[in-house]
């Protein structure tokens, strides 16, 4: 089985059955993203407790990168400190705009290095990349809050 075909197998996994879509009534903040270039939609509900990413819940439609990505994303963040997903985003930013030519750190990105392939075609990195930047608006009107 080649590693592309298996990228997709896991992608479609996700979007078959997504981790955390559902809105959790627990939250610190609660941001809702659009995608204009094609209509993606998500919300997503983030919670801190004790310095630690508690809660990463989501609902959302869209393509299945857009929701196969907000999966993943929410799965792994969920139980890391900030700077551990700050350096989680990062990466998957890295591997997004690497138009194809990086594989990405499987031992920080876990399943989404899946997304690699994606990072081929512009038109989808927007997709990959929505949940992720609701993720990083949520965190940052976190931060705000707490000055």
């Amino acid at each position: 089985m080649n590693l592309d075909h298996l990228y997709q197998e896991v992608i479609l996994d996700h979007y078959k059955h997504p981790e955390n879509k559902q809105l959790s009534i627990d939250k610190d903040v609660q941001v809702h993203h659009v995608n204009p270039s094609c209509g993606d939609e998500i919300t997503l509900n983030l919670s801190l407790n004790n310095g630690v990413i508690a809660n990463v819940s989501w609902d959302g439609e869209g393509c299945s990168i857009s929701m196969a990505s907000a999966s993943v994303m929410s799965g792994l963040l969920q139980g890391k400190s900030p700077e551990e997903a700050t350096q989680i985003l990062e990466s998957f930013m890295e591997l997004m705009q690497s138009k194809g030519t990086s594989k990405g750190d499987e031992a920080l990105l876990e399943d989404a290095v899946a997304f690699a392939g994606v990072s081929k075609y512009p038109a989808r990195i927007k997709c990959a990349l929505l949940g992720w930047m609701a993720y990083k608006d949520a965190f940052l009107q976190i931060q705000g809050k707490s000055k």
